[in-house]
């Protein structure tokens, strides 16, 4: 038994030491239930505690060591997400930590560390979902990037008849009413949900349809009430520690409160089964792109019925096309996640919060996009996407100051461009647009990109801009990998204005105002010139010997 003073001597010993001696503690004949059950019972002794933290720094040095999670893109985030990674471990409940622990010890030695992350995180939305945001990362290592992308429709956590007996449970008579014949067979797996086919007779034409139930799994009311109360903690710990990190004192606290108050809208099936029917409203007029439609009378807390969408994962349809087709596919998808939302007539429009590949469906034959998923969504005023639009446009022209009244814009301070802050954010724009390779066309996430180099600075933006900032930086890693480079946001979304205006002059209402069109006019006159000036500088700046430098061509 993991006893008082057997814990003490195991806290004391290096992280592949520990492995060796928990190994040995265990009983060796025991089952795998009896022995998560000794684990389980060393962490709710007196000296669990210093287990806890012994098991933490035996993950964060061995298992899955932070070295190889956080490319030396991000050097500077590796301490905090080494002290986030121990924060959780030393949290989650011992009833969900022993197993993974023993699973840990069982698995073979040269299990790669990206397999025992995904085995870590399963049953665990909270760091599931961050998995996904950060996927489709170019900086990630090909084997971690190839890893997490099986959290997008790789997830295997719940049994099919358990996920069956809560839509039964949950339709009760209307299950006979409506002749629902479920599948049993789990279709896909999300962090907080399951998908299953079924069909059902349709009333209003008499005929049997197709459609697919999404159900809460059974685990997730117990499991996500612990995973938000340690994104609060989260919040708290990063908070009381700013000073320990070099970044300013809201930027870690503010992320996992705002990814807190996200992930508490997965479990909030109603709220998106009315995002739903918005999305599809906003959507049904576009060519080639479909919302599910919802099924409400088979609708409830737990369950939402869909229309079942023909497609695969749009990153695995674009690898099997041709080249020019994939452009294609890559600019569809800027026009309906970016450009549709952020042009919409609308005074609040909504923008998908969660666009991993999983949630993108495509259909090689007919050319259709379907966007799934609609828990997180995010509402932008018409005033953001004016700004927010004329960003993307200022950061393609590779326009400093236009880009910086811009950034001004958006922030919530009301900075002035001639006021100390706003010269401050100036020459970090100005800096900025001359690090833009001259070889590809800047994009959306590069304008994402620079709002975050801006509030390291302590400068605020409104939460959905994070919000946004997520979705930009997981659609530039798909776009990457439908197309490689070569499309640029912000010219596809001047080409959607374009073509909207012209079919239909009376009907467009882009939040853009007359003095944005001449300002944009006024600045792409001069595009070619910044351009040339920027390239020529590159050029010399290689030619120069090493530490010498010119004048900035944005300066």
């Amino acid at each position: 038994m993991l006893g008082p003073s057997v814990i003490e001597g195991l806290v004391r010993l290096t992280s592949k030491q520990l492995r060796a001696a928990l190994a040995n503690f265990l009983p060796k004949e025991a089952t795998a239930a009896e022995q998560t059950s000794a684990i389980e019972a060393g962490l709710r002794s007196p000296a669990g505690g210093a287990l806890r933290d012994a098991m933490a720094r035996w993950i964060v040095d061995e298992i899955v060591p932070v070295e190889r999670l956080v490319p030396q893109a991000y050097v500077k985030w590796r301490p905090p997400v080494r002290d986030a990674m121990m924060f959780v471990v030393t949290r989650l409940s011992p009833a969900r930590l022993a197993p993974k622990l023993l699973e840990q010890l069982e698995l073979p030695l040269k299990t790669s560390a990206e397999v025992r992350l995904l085995r870590l995180i399963a049953k665990v939305p909270g760091l599931q979902k961050l998995g996904q945001v950060v996927a489709r990362n170019r900086n990630l290592r090909p084997a971690l990037r190839n890893a997490l992308a099986r959290l997008e429709n790789g997830i295997r956590d719940v049994r099919p008849e358990d996920v069956v007996a809560i839509i039964r449970q949950e339709l009760g008579p209307q299950a006979e009413k409506y002749a629902v014949r479920i599948a049993l067979a789990i279709l896909s797996e999300a962090s907080v949900s399951a998908v299953v086919r079924f069909t059902w007779r349709d009333p209003g034409s008499g005929k049997r349809e197709r459609g697919v139930f999404k159900v809460l799994k059974p685990h997730i009311p117990e499991y996500f009430a612990e995973d938000m109360e340690y994104l609060r903690g989260l919040a708290q710990y990063f908070g009381d520690r700013h000073r320990n990190y070099g970044f300013p004192a809201h930027l870690i606290p503010d992320t996992f409160k705002k990814v807190r108050r996200l992930l508490r809208h997965e479990v909030n099936f109603v709220r998106e089964q009315k995002t739903l029917l918005e999305a599809w409203s906003l959507y049904r007029s576009m060519k080639g792109v479909r919302v599910p439609r919802l099924i409400q009378p088979l609708c409830t807390s737990r369950i939402t019925a869909l229309t079942e969408e023909r497609g695969i994962k749009v990153t695995n349809a674009a690898a099997r096309l041709p080249g020019a087709r994939r452009t294609k596919v890559a600019e569809q998808l800027i026009e309906a996640l970016i450009a549709v939302p952020l042009l919409a007539a609308r005074e609040d429009a909504i923008f998908h919060g969660d666009p991993h590949a999983g949630n993108l469906l495509y259909n090689n034959r007919t050319g259709e996009l379907t966007i799934l998923d609609w828990a997180l969504r995010e509402r932008l005023s018409r005033d953001q996407r004016r700004h927010l639009a004329l960003l993307f446009l200022m950061v393609s022209l590779r326009d400093p100051v236009g880009t910086c009244n811009e950034v001004l814009a958006l922030s919530q301070q009301h900075i002035r461009s001639a006021s100390p802050r706003g010269q401050m954010v100036g020459e970090i724009v100005a800096r900025f647009i001359d690090e833009l390779p001259v070889v590809r066309l800047a994009s959306g996430a590069d304008a994402m990109r620079l709002l975050e180099r801006v509030a390291m600075k302590d400068i605020k933006f409104p939460g959905p801009l994070i919000m946004l900032s997520k979705v930009m930086f997981t659609l530039d890693g798909i776009l990457e990998d439908v197309r490689g480079s070569g499309s640029s946001m912000g010219f596809t979304i001047a080409r959607h204005v374009a073509q909207h205006w012209i079919k239909n002059r009376k009907e467009f209402r882009s939040p853009l105002i007359t003095k944005d069109w001449i300002t944009l006019q006024c600045s792409a006159l001069l595009y070619t010139s910044r351009l040339w000036l920027q390239s020529e500088q590159a050029l010399l700046n290689r030619l120069l010997p090493a530490g010498a430098s010119i004048p900035t061509a944005s300066a």
